[in-house]
Protein backbone atom coordinates (compact mmCIF):
# COMPACT_ATOMS: atom_id res chain seq x y z
CA UNK A 1 0.00 0.00 0.00
CA UNK A 2 1.28 3.36 -0.99
CA UNK A 3 1.45 5.49 2.51
CA UNK A 4 1.16 9.25 2.58
CA UNK A 5 1.25 11.34 5.10
CA UNK A 6 -2.16 12.60 5.89
CA UNK A 7 -3.30 15.34 8.43
CA UNK A 8 -7.56 14.15 9.18
CA UNK A 9 -8.58 16.17 8.10
CA UNK A 10 -5.21 17.01 5.20
CA UNK A 11 -2.09 15.47 3.39
CA UNK A 12 1.09 17.51 4.11
CA UNK A 13 3.04 18.86 1.21
CA UNK A 14 4.98 20.95 2.43
CA UNK A 15 8.26 19.36 0.87
CA UNK A 16 9.85 22.14 -1.34
CA UNK A 17 12.15 19.51 -3.65
CA UNK A 18 13.37 16.12 -2.77
CA UNK A 19 10.46 14.85 -1.13
CA UNK A 20 8.85 14.73 2.59
CA UNK A 21 10.11 12.32 4.94
CA UNK A 22 6.98 10.35 5.36
CA UNK A 23 6.61 9.28 1.50
CA UNK A 24 3.85 10.23 -1.04
CA UNK A 25 2.75 13.58 -2.30
CA UNK A 26 5.32 16.03 -1.97
CA UNK A 27 6.00 19.42 -3.20
CA UNK A 28 5.27 23.59 -2.41
CA UNK A 29 2.99 25.83 -4.28
CA UNK A 30 3.64 29.46 -5.21
CA UNK A 31 6.63 31.19 -6.17
CA UNK A 32 8.53 33.56 -3.93
CA UNK A 33 6.39 36.18 -3.97
CA UNK A 34 4.28 36.94 -0.81
CA UNK A 35 2.77 39.81 -1.65
CA UNK A 36 -0.97 39.41 -1.07
CA UNK A 37 -2.25 39.67 -4.67
CA UNK A 38 0.43 36.67 -5.83
CA UNK A 39 -1.29 34.63 -2.77
CA UNK A 40 -4.33 35.10 -3.91
CA UNK A 41 -3.40 33.40 -7.58
CA UNK A 42 -1.26 30.35 -5.67
CA UNK A 43 -4.57 29.72 -3.43
CA UNK A 44 -6.92 29.92 -6.56
CA UNK A 45 -4.76 27.93 -8.70
CA UNK A 46 -4.48 25.25 -5.81
CA UNK A 47 -7.95 25.19 -5.77
CA UNK A 48 -8.26 24.02 -9.36
CA UNK A 49 -5.60 21.84 -8.92
CA UNK A 50 -7.02 20.02 -5.54
CA UNK A 51 -10.34 20.82 -4.35
CA UNK A 52 -12.72 17.78 -4.16
CA UNK A 53 -15.07 19.72 -5.48
CA UNK A 54 -12.95 21.34 -8.65
CA UNK A 55 -15.23 20.84 -11.26
CA UNK A 56 -18.10 23.05 -9.02
CA UNK A 57 -15.98 26.32 -9.33
CA UNK A 58 -16.16 29.56 -12.12
CA UNK A 59 -14.32 28.92 -14.75
CA UNK A 60 -13.26 32.87 -14.36
CA UNK A 61 -12.69 34.58 -11.16
CA UNK A 62 -11.53 38.08 -10.67
CA UNK A 63 -9.10 37.57 -7.80
CA UNK A 64 -8.48 41.27 -7.22
CA UNK A 65 -12.64 41.46 -6.06
CA UNK A 66 -11.41 40.25 -3.03
CA UNK A 67 -9.36 41.96 0.02
CA UNK A 68 -7.33 38.85 1.21
CA UNK A 69 -6.58 34.65 0.58
CA UNK A 70 -9.05 33.83 3.29
CA UNK A 71 -12.14 35.97 1.73
CA UNK A 72 -11.11 34.59 -1.27
CA UNK A 73 -11.66 30.95 0.12
CA UNK A 74 -14.81 31.47 1.59
CA UNK A 75 -15.78 32.33 -1.62
CA UNK A 76 -14.18 28.97 -3.22
CA UNK A 77 -16.22 27.14 -0.85
CA UNK A 78 -19.75 28.26 -1.44
CA UNK A 79 -19.32 26.14 -5.09
CA UNK A 80 -19.62 23.03 -2.76
CA UNK A 81 -22.11 21.04 -2.58
CA UNK A 82 -25.30 21.96 -0.66
CA UNK A 83 -25.81 20.04 2.58
CA UNK A 84 -29.95 19.84 2.18
CA UNK A 85 -30.59 23.41 3.79
CA UNK A 86 -28.48 25.79 1.43
CA UNK A 87 -25.22 25.54 2.92
CA UNK A 88 -22.17 24.63 1.24
CA UNK A 89 -20.92 21.45 2.68
CA UNK A 90 -17.50 22.62 2.56
CA UNK A 91 -16.88 23.83 6.70
CA UNK A 92 -13.81 22.85 6.58
CA UNK A 93 -11.10 24.27 3.95
CA UNK A 94 -9.01 27.11 5.51
CA UNK A 95 -5.54 28.94 5.99
CA UNK A 96 -3.45 28.62 8.84
CA UNK A 97 0.34 28.97 10.03
CA UNK A 98 2.83 26.58 8.88
CA UNK A 99 4.65 27.69 12.37
CA UNK A 100 1.94 26.52 14.18
CA UNK A 101 0.81 23.74 12.44
CA UNK A 102 3.49 21.68 12.67
CA UNK A 103 3.53 23.18 16.76
CA UNK A 104 0.39 21.52 17.17
CA UNK A 105 0.27 18.18 15.16
CA UNK A 106 3.95 17.77 15.83
CA UNK A 107 4.35 18.52 19.21
CA UNK A 108 1.35 18.58 20.46
CA UNK A 109 1.86 22.25 21.79
CA UNK A 110 -0.37 25.27 21.19
CA UNK A 111 -0.57 29.27 22.29
CA UNK A 112 -3.35 29.84 24.44
CA UNK A 113 -5.12 29.92 27.76
CA UNK A 114 -5.70 25.57 28.30
CA UNK A 115 -9.16 24.84 28.07
CA UNK A 116 -12.37 23.53 26.11
CA UNK A 117 -15.48 25.12 27.13
CA UNK A 118 -19.18 24.51 25.73
CA UNK A 119 -21.77 26.72 25.59
CA UNK A 120 -25.01 24.67 27.63
CA UNK A 121 -27.15 27.34 26.87
CA UNK A 122 -27.04 31.11 25.73
CA UNK A 123 -24.74 33.21 28.18
CA UNK A 124 -23.94 29.96 30.09
CA UNK A 125 -20.12 28.83 29.21
CA UNK A 126 -18.85 25.80 31.09
CA UNK A 127 -15.11 24.17 30.98
CA UNK A 128 -15.70 20.93 29.56
CA UNK A 129 -11.48 20.07 29.94
CA UNK A 130 -8.71 22.08 31.60
CA UNK A 131 -5.23 21.30 30.01
CA UNK A 132 -2.85 20.46 33.47
CA UNK A 133 0.17 21.59 31.49
CA UNK A 134 -1.39 25.37 30.76
CA UNK A 135 -2.04 28.50 32.15
CA UNK A 136 -5.74 28.10 32.98
CA UNK A 137 -4.39 24.37 34.77
CA UNK A 138 -2.03 26.44 37.10
CA UNK A 139 -4.64 28.98 37.77
CA UNK A 140 -7.14 26.56 39.40
CA UNK A 141 -9.56 25.90 36.38
CA UNK A 142 -11.32 23.02 36.55
CA UNK A 143 -14.09 20.82 34.73
CA UNK A 144 -17.68 22.55 35.31
CA UNK A 145 -16.63 25.60 35.97
CA UNK A 146 -18.60 28.37 35.03
CA UNK A 147 -17.21 31.56 33.19
CA UNK A 148 -19.07 34.43 34.57
CA UNK A 149 -17.43 37.60 33.22
CA UNK A 150 -14.25 38.24 31.16
CA UNK A 151 -13.02 41.69 30.98
CA UNK A 152 -16.19 42.81 33.44
CA UNK A 153 -18.64 41.92 30.98
CA UNK A 154 -20.92 38.57 31.24
CA UNK A 155 -20.68 36.41 28.31
CA UNK A 156 -24.35 37.11 27.35
CA UNK A 157 -23.51 40.69 26.91
CA UNK A 158 -20.39 39.12 24.70
CA UNK A 159 -22.37 36.80 22.67
CA UNK A 160 -24.54 39.68 21.58
CA UNK A 161 -21.30 41.87 20.62
CA UNK A 162 -18.27 40.25 19.22
CA UNK A 163 -18.68 36.77 20.54
CA UNK A 164 -16.54 35.03 23.02
CA UNK A 165 -13.74 33.89 20.38
CA UNK A 166 -12.70 37.21 19.72
CA UNK A 167 -12.33 38.25 23.65
CA UNK A 168 -10.30 35.13 24.35
CA UNK A 169 -8.02 35.79 21.25
CA UNK A 170 -6.96 38.30 23.50
CA UNK A 171 -3.98 38.41 26.10
CA UNK A 172 -4.55 38.78 29.01
CA UNK A 173 -8.19 38.22 30.04
CA UNK A 174 -9.21 38.92 33.35
CA UNK A 175 -11.91 35.70 34.35
CA UNK A 176 -14.63 35.59 36.66
CA UNK A 177 -15.12 32.31 37.38
CA UNK A 178 -18.15 30.29 39.60
CA UNK A 179 -17.14 26.78 41.07
CA UNK A 180 -19.75 23.96 40.71
CA UNK A 181 -20.57 24.73 44.59
CA UNK A 182 -21.42 28.28 43.82
CA UNK A 183 -18.42 29.96 45.44
CA UNK A 184 -16.57 32.30 42.85
CA UNK A 185 -13.19 33.75 42.77
CA UNK A 186 -10.84 36.02 39.77
CA UNK A 187 -7.97 35.77 37.71
CA UNK A 188 -6.35 37.74 35.02
CA UNK A 189 -3.85 35.57 33.12
CA UNK A 190 -2.26 35.41 29.64
CA UNK A 191 -1.98 33.35 26.62
CA UNK A 192 0.96 31.48 26.80
CA UNK A 193 2.16 28.06 25.10
CA UNK A 194 -0.18 24.92 25.91
CA UNK A 195 1.43 21.12 26.24
CA UNK A 196 -1.57 18.75 25.42
CA UNK A 197 -1.35 15.21 26.99
CA UNK A 198 -3.23 13.55 23.49
CA UNK A 199 -4.00 10.27 25.78
CA UNK A 200 -5.00 11.64 29.43
CA UNK A 201 -5.99 8.07 30.92
CA UNK A 202 -6.45 4.39 29.82
CA UNK A 203 -7.65 1.71 32.81
CA UNK A 204 -9.03 -1.69 32.56
CA UNK A 205 -12.26 -1.59 33.89
CA UNK A 206 -12.97 -4.94 35.62
CA UNK A 207 -15.74 -5.64 37.89
CA UNK A 208 -15.02 -9.20 38.56
CA UNK A 209 -18.24 -10.16 37.09
CA UNK A 210 -18.04 -9.31 33.84
CA UNK A 211 -15.10 -9.84 30.86
CA UNK A 212 -12.59 -6.72 31.69
CA UNK A 213 -13.60 -3.61 29.00
CA UNK A 214 -10.34 -1.11 28.31
CA UNK A 215 -11.01 2.65 28.31
CA UNK A 216 -9.07 5.12 26.66
CA UNK A 217 -9.72 8.74 26.43
CA UNK A 218 -8.37 10.13 23.52
CA UNK A 219 -7.98 14.56 22.74
CA UNK A 220 -6.41 13.85 19.70
CA UNK A 221 -4.93 12.10 16.95
CA UNK A 222 -1.29 13.65 16.75
CA UNK A 223 2.28 12.10 17.05
CA UNK A 224 2.75 12.31 20.73
CA UNK A 225 0.17 9.85 21.11
CA UNK A 226 1.88 6.93 19.20
CA UNK A 227 3.76 5.49 22.18
CA UNK A 228 0.82 5.83 24.35
CA UNK A 229 -1.32 3.59 22.47
CA UNK A 230 1.53 0.53 22.60
CA UNK A 231 1.30 0.82 26.20
CA UNK A 232 -2.18 1.30 26.71
CA UNK A 233 -2.84 -1.77 24.42
CA UNK A 234 -0.43 -3.89 26.16
CA UNK A 235 -1.97 -3.36 29.40
CA UNK A 236 -5.35 -4.49 27.43
CA UNK A 237 -3.52 -7.18 25.48
CA UNK A 238 -2.22 -8.66 29.15
CA UNK A 239 -5.60 -8.60 30.81
CA UNK A 240 -7.62 -10.31 27.66
CA UNK A 241 -9.80 -7.12 26.96
CA UNK A 242 -11.98 -7.97 24.00
CA UNK A 243 -14.23 -4.65 24.37
CA UNK A 244 -13.08 -1.20 24.90
CA UNK A 245 -14.28 2.19 25.13
CA UNK A 246 -12.74 4.89 23.19
CA UNK A 247 -13.15 8.30 24.27
CA UNK A 248 -13.10 10.82 21.44
CA UNK A 249 -15.34 14.00 22.76
CA UNK A 250 -14.10 17.30 21.75
CA UNK A 251 -11.61 14.88 19.46
CA UNK A 252 -11.84 17.44 16.03
CA UNK A 253 -9.00 14.92 14.28
CA UNK A 254 -5.47 14.91 13.78
CA UNK A 255 -3.08 12.47 11.74
CA UNK A 256 -4.73 10.18 9.53
CA UNK A 257 -0.84 7.68 10.63
CA UNK A 258 -1.95 8.37 13.99
CA UNK A 259 -5.46 6.91 13.28
CA UNK A 260 -3.87 4.28 10.98
CA UNK A 261 -2.15 2.70 14.04
CA UNK A 262 -4.76 3.05 16.36
CA UNK A 263 -7.43 0.92 14.41
CA UNK A 264 -4.21 -1.75 13.45
CA UNK A 265 -4.07 -2.01 17.49
CA UNK A 266 -7.80 -2.60 17.64
CA UNK A 267 -8.61 -4.13 13.91
CA UNK A 268 -5.27 -5.87 13.06
CA UNK A 269 -6.05 -8.96 14.72
CA UNK A 270 -9.58 -9.59 13.32
CA UNK A 271 -9.53 -7.95 10.25
CA UNK A 272 -5.91 -8.43 9.57
CA UNK A 273 -5.07 -7.18 5.64
CA UNK A 274 -9.12 -6.44 5.59
CA UNK A 275 -9.67 -2.35 3.90
CA UNK A 276 -10.02 0.23 6.71
CA UNK A 277 -10.80 3.15 4.85
CA UNK A 278 -10.51 4.68 1.15
CA UNK A 279 -9.28 7.87 -0.05
CA UNK A 280 -11.21 8.96 -3.23
CA UNK A 281 -9.82 12.34 -4.56
CA UNK A 282 -11.38 14.70 -7.37
CA UNK A 283 -10.58 13.43 -11.44
CA UNK A 284 -8.27 15.24 -11.82
CA UNK A 285 -5.94 13.81 -9.15
CA UNK A 286 -7.85 10.34 -8.81
CA UNK A 287 -5.19 8.06 -10.77
CA UNK A 288 -2.11 8.92 -9.02
CA UNK A 289 -3.58 9.44 -5.50
CA UNK A 290 -6.37 7.34 -4.70
CA UNK A 291 -5.56 5.12 -2.16
CA UNK A 292 -6.46 1.81 0.28
CA UNK A 293 -5.61 1.35 3.73
CA UNK A 294 -5.77 -2.35 5.05
CA UNK A 295 -5.70 -3.01 8.89
CA UNK A 296 -2.19 -4.52 9.95
CA UNK A 297 -0.98 -6.65 12.71
CA UNK A 298 0.49 -5.20 15.74
CA UNK A 299 2.22 -6.75 18.67
CA UNK A 300 -0.64 -5.53 21.10
CA UNK A 301 -3.35 -5.68 18.99
CA UNK A 302 -6.13 -7.13 20.62
CA UNK A 303 -8.92 -9.69 19.48
CA UNK A 304 -11.53 -7.21 19.62
CA UNK A 305 -15.27 -8.14 19.62
CA UNK A 306 -17.33 -5.19 20.97
CA UNK A 307 -15.82 -1.27 20.25
CA UNK A 308 -18.09 1.47 22.15
CA UNK A 309 -16.60 4.87 20.93
CA UNK A 310 -17.96 8.48 23.48
CA UNK A 311 -18.98 11.05 21.07
CA UNK A 312 -20.36 14.42 20.73
CA UNK A 313 -20.68 17.17 18.54
CA UNK A 314 -17.09 18.01 18.86
CA UNK A 315 -15.95 14.64 17.76
CA UNK A 316 -14.76 14.73 14.34
CA UNK A 317 -12.86 13.53 11.48
CA UNK A 318 -10.46 10.72 12.56
CA UNK A 319 -12.75 10.09 15.51
CA UNK A 320 -15.59 9.87 12.90
CA UNK A 321 -13.52 7.70 10.46
CA UNK A 322 -12.19 5.05 13.75
CA UNK A 323 -15.75 4.03 14.24
CA UNK A 324 -16.80 4.15 10.72
CA UNK A 325 -14.06 1.99 9.58
CA UNK A 326 -14.29 -0.35 12.07
CA UNK A 327 -17.79 -0.59 11.96
CA UNK A 328 -17.73 -3.32 8.98
CA UNK A 329 -15.77 -6.06 10.78
CA UNK A 330 -16.75 -5.79 14.49
CA UNK A 331 -19.43 -4.39 16.76
CA UNK A 332 -19.54 -0.38 16.96
CA UNK A 333 -21.97 1.59 18.85
CA UNK A 334 -21.64 5.17 19.65
CA UNK A 335 -22.70 6.61 22.92
CA UNK A 336 -22.86 10.13 24.14
CA UNK A 337 -24.78 12.57 20.81
CA UNK A 338 -23.61 12.67 17.30
CA UNK A 339 -20.61 13.27 15.78
CA UNK A 340 -19.50 16.52 13.72
CA UNK A 341 -19.80 14.88 10.52
CA UNK A 342 -16.39 15.48 8.24
CA UNK A 343 -16.15 12.55 5.75
CA UNK A 344 -13.49 14.60 3.85
CA UNK A 345 -10.08 15.09 4.36
CA UNK A 346 -7.49 17.79 3.13
CA UNK A 347 -4.09 18.57 1.60
CA UNK A 348 -2.07 20.89 3.04
CA UNK A 349 -0.65 23.24 0.83
CA UNK A 350 2.25 25.65 2.04
CA UNK A 351 2.94 28.70 0.73
CA UNK A 352 5.25 31.33 1.94
CA UNK A 353 4.66 31.23 5.68
CA UNK A 354 0.87 29.74 5.20
CA UNK A 355 -0.77 26.21 4.92
CA UNK A 356 -3.65 26.21 2.90
CA UNK A 357 -6.41 23.11 3.32
CA UNK A 358 -8.49 22.92 0.77
CA UNK A 359 -10.96 19.65 1.49
CA UNK A 360 -9.79 17.29 -1.30
CA UNK A 361 -10.95 13.77 -1.02
CA UNK A 362 -13.49 11.60 0.93
CA UNK A 363 -13.42 8.97 3.21
CA UNK A 364 -15.12 5.50 2.96
CA UNK A 365 -14.72 2.49 4.81
CA UNK A 366 -14.81 -1.20 3.35
CA UNK A 367 -19.05 -1.14 2.50
CA UNK A 368 -18.21 1.97 0.71
CA UNK A 369 -19.95 4.40 3.21
CA UNK A 370 -18.72 7.75 3.91
CA UNK A 371 -21.23 9.95 3.27
CA UNK A 372 -22.25 11.47 7.04
CA UNK A 373 -21.62 15.26 6.76
CA UNK A 374 -24.81 15.68 9.36
CA UNK A 375 -22.44 13.67 11.42
CA UNK A 376 -22.95 9.65 12.70
CA UNK A 377 -25.67 9.55 15.23
CA UNK A 378 -25.33 7.94 18.68
CA UNK A 379 -27.11 4.58 19.50
CA UNK A 380 -27.30 5.93 23.07
CA UNK A 381 -27.99 9.73 23.86
CA UNK A 382 -26.15 10.39 27.03
CA UNK A 383 -26.71 13.89 28.92
CA UNK A 384 -23.63 15.55 29.92
CA UNK A 385 -22.53 15.69 33.60
CA UNK A 386 -19.64 18.49 33.45
CA UNK A 387 -19.00 18.37 37.52
CA UNK A 388 -18.11 14.77 37.20
CA UNK A 389 -14.62 14.00 35.62
CA UNK A 390 -14.15 12.81 32.09
CA UNK A 391 -13.92 8.66 32.36
CA UNK A 392 -14.78 8.68 35.93
CA UNK A 393 -16.73 5.17 37.23
CA UNK A 394 -19.98 7.65 37.55
CA UNK A 395 -19.47 9.88 34.53
CA UNK A 396 -22.94 9.24 33.08
CA UNK A 397 -21.31 8.68 29.65
CA UNK A 398 -19.28 5.71 30.89
CA UNK A 399 -22.29 4.15 32.81
CA UNK A 400 -23.97 3.91 29.64
CA UNK A 401 -21.33 2.55 27.58
CA UNK A 402 -20.28 -0.18 30.55
CA UNK A 403 -24.57 -0.90 30.55
CA UNK A 404 -24.75 -1.26 27.07
CA UNK A 405 -21.38 -3.70 27.16
CA UNK A 406 -23.56 -5.54 29.75
CA UNK A 407 -26.72 -5.94 28.84
CA UNK A 408 -27.05 -4.85 25.44
CA UNK A 409 -29.46 -2.02 26.27
CA UNK A 410 -28.97 2.18 27.03
CA UNK A 411 -29.81 3.07 30.38
CA UNK A 412 -31.66 5.88 31.48
CA UNK A 413 -28.56 7.81 32.68
CA UNK A 414 -28.82 10.45 36.10
CA UNK A 415 -26.71 12.38 37.65
CA UNK A 416 -25.85 10.64 41.06
CA UNK A 417 -27.25 12.64 44.25
CA UNK A 418 -25.58 15.75 45.00
CA UNK A 419 -23.88 16.07 41.50
CA UNK A 420 -25.31 18.90 39.52
CA UNK A 421 -26.54 17.96 35.83
CA UNK A 422 -26.15 20.53 33.38
CA UNK A 423 -29.61 19.69 31.40
CA UNK A 424 -28.48 20.95 28.04
CA UNK A 425 -27.28 19.07 24.67
CA UNK A 426 -23.25 19.27 24.36
CA UNK A 427 -22.74 22.19 21.92
CA UNK A 428 -18.61 21.75 22.08
CA UNK A 429 -18.38 21.67 17.98
CA UNK A 430 -15.45 22.86 16.34
CA UNK A 431 -15.10 26.26 15.23
CA UNK A 432 -14.82 26.22 11.33
CA UNK A 433 -11.92 27.54 9.44
CA UNK A 434 -10.30 28.33 12.49
CA UNK A 435 -6.47 27.81 13.51
CA UNK A 436 -5.51 23.69 14.74
CA UNK A 437 -6.19 23.53 18.50
CA UNK A 438 -10.02 25.28 17.75
CA UNK A 439 -10.46 23.17 15.01
CA UNK A 440 -9.13 19.81 16.37
CA UNK A 441 -10.25 20.20 19.89
CA UNK A 442 -12.09 23.56 20.20
CA UNK A 443 -9.61 24.81 22.87
CA UNK A 444 -8.65 28.18 24.18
Amino acid sequence: MRKLFVLLLFVSLTAACGGGGNGGITGNVGGGDCSVGSQKLTLLQAMRDWYLWNANLPADVDVNQFVSPEELLAYLTTFSPSDGMGNPVDRFSFIDSAAADQQFFGEGRYEGYGFVRVAVAPGDTRLARVFADSPAGRAGFERGQRILELNGRTIAEIEAAEGVNAVLATSPVNFLMRRPDDSEFSVSMGRDIVTIDPVPQFRVIDDGMNPPVGYMELVTFITPAEPEFETAFAAFSAAGVNDVIIDVRWNGGGLLSTTELLADYLGGLVAQNLVFTNTEFNADRAAANNDTSFFNLRGNSINLSRMVVVTNRGSASASELIANGLEPHVDVTLVGDSTFGKPVGQVGLQYCDRILRPASFRLTNADGFGDYFDGLPADCAVTPDYSIPIGADNDPHIVAATTLLNTGACPVVAAPPGMNKFDAPDRGKPEDRSRPEREFLNAD
